[in-house]
């Protein structure tokens, strides 16, 4: 059966196949424009843990996700395949995970790591193998990206994109980061660890195709993440979560608010999205949840706008997912991703169908 022909049989008002790819779609790799890598890694988090098993979540919440979305009811119809991660990122993740406490706990405890041998020896391993991470994730993006697809990343944590944006750097000359997030992730080596997840962003800033960096939400920083972001000059534009809320107390509206931030962005755009950047009650397990940020609504909105301008969004990112005792972070995360499907393809001028219009 071909691709045609699995549209015409499927039935997207049916609970999705159990034994489908992600969202419950019948299509395979080929067949699918949208290839999403899993990146199951967490091995530098200091606080709360679990990002992990955000991709697994994701999926299976993502069977109950209905596919006739408002915005894009055609969107299924592209294809939307989850990737299979290696076994050995799980388990190197939770190898060195381990490792990586005794070294967080002695600095936490006001340690010189380098006077203690073996805590040094780990260290080097650790970043070590998140290099190797970072790598092999470049590697997989740049082989769904060389037949043709478009590829989005799910983490695992923060850290995890790096080699996605390197592949993406690979691919086009100059690009911004739309970056939606409770942190900036402007440390440098963050306890040590060079691949951190409090890193990203400065990282990211090390790769010279990535032209400026756009935060929204930001509301919790330290000192170093400030004089790198001011050092950076008009490259790393931060719109914190108190400007914004100033702002709408006084009168502005979101809509101006979104225009303001899409307008400067760069002609081609990366989403990167934390999902702590959104209120804490809808995904109360992340790793580092922060009072205050957006609402789904407000995320979708500004990534949906961001799609109806002439910008180019060339990939996304969705990260720091991790379940808890119920299926509710999971569920967000599916439905997010869902829409930043729709966004992308929309933006990459594919048939996503016309916006589902109701009578009122």
């Amino acid at each position: 059966m071909n691709k045609q022909q699995k549209i015409e049989s499927f039935d997207p008002s049916q609970p999705g196949l159990a034994d489908a790819s992600v969202f419950g779609l019948p299509f395979t790799a080929e067949e699918s424009e949208i290839i999403i890598v899993p990146v199951p890694w967490e091995v530098t988090v200091s606080y709360g843990a679990g990002t992990s098993e955000g991709p697994n979540a994701i999926l299976d919440a993502s069977f109950q996700v209905d596919l006739q979305h408002q915005e894009f009811p055609e969107l299924w119809k592209l294809g939307i395949y989850m990737d299979e991660a290696p076994e050995h990122w799980a388990t190197n993740s939770a190898k060195y995970k381990s490792l990586a406490q005794p070294i967080i706990e002695a600095l936490e405890a006001g340690e010189d790591v380098a006077t203690f041998p073996a805590l040094q020896s780990d260290l080097d391993k650790i970043n070590k193998v998140c290099k190797d991470l970072k790598n092999e994730v470049k590697d997989r993006v740049l082989h769904w990206m060389k037949q043709g697809k478009k590829v989005v990343l799910l983490g695992g944590d923060h850290s995890t994109p790096l080699g996605y944006y390197e592949a993406l750097a690979s691919q086009h000359e100059s690009f911004g980061i739309l970056h939606l997030d409770a942190h900036m992730d402007l440390r440098i080596a963050y306890e040590g660890f060079t691949y951190s997840h409090a890193s990203i962003m400065y990282n990211t800033l090390q790769i010279p195709q990535v032209s400026k960096i756009v935060q929204v939400g930001i509301r919790d920083f330290c000192e170093q993440e400030v004089e790198v972001a001011q050092k950076e000059g008009n490259r790393v534009l931060v719109h914190t979560d108190m400007d914004l809320k100033a702002e709408t107390f006084e009168g502005k509206t979101w809509a101006q608010q979104c225009d303001d931030i899409i307008a400067s962005l760069p002609e081609k755009v990366c989403i990167s999205f934390d999902i702590d950047g959104m209120y804490p009650w809808y995904c109360p397990n992340t790793g580092t949840p922060v009072p205050g940020g957006f609402s789904f609504e407000q995320a979708a909105y500004l990534l949906s706008r961001l799609a109806e301008t002439n910008k180019e969004i060339i990939g996304f990112d969705l990260v720091e997912v991790a379940p808890g005792d119920d299926d509710w972070d999971g569920n967000v995360g599916a439905r997010m991703l869902f829409h930043m499907c729709g966004v992308l393809a929309k933006s990459q001028k594919r048939n996503v169908g016309q916006k589902i219009k109701f009578n009122r």
